[in-house]
């Protein structure tokens, strides 16, 4: 009897071990891929920052070139 017990104690420890192992890995990727889309976003925040002022830029050139083409 005392190596049914013996085995369930070390059954347990394993199954233990093997749940808390699987979710340390899986915090550390989702972590992992938190981190990842908080980069992509904030590359995209700074492209929408951008936006406008290129669109002004735009503006701006293409006003010049109609002055030229009246000359």
């Amino acid at each position: 009897m005392d190596s049914d017990i013996l085995i369930a104690v070390i059954s347990l420890i394993g199954t233990l071990g093997g749940s808390l192992g699987g979710i340390l890995v899986s915090s550390k990727l989702t972590a992992y891929r938190l981190e990842q889309l908080e980069k992509r976003v904030a590359e995209h925040n700074n492209f929408a920052r951008r936006i406008p002022v290129l669109e002004e830029q735009i503006k701006d050139i293409t006003r010049r070139v109609e002055e030229l083409s009246h000359v």
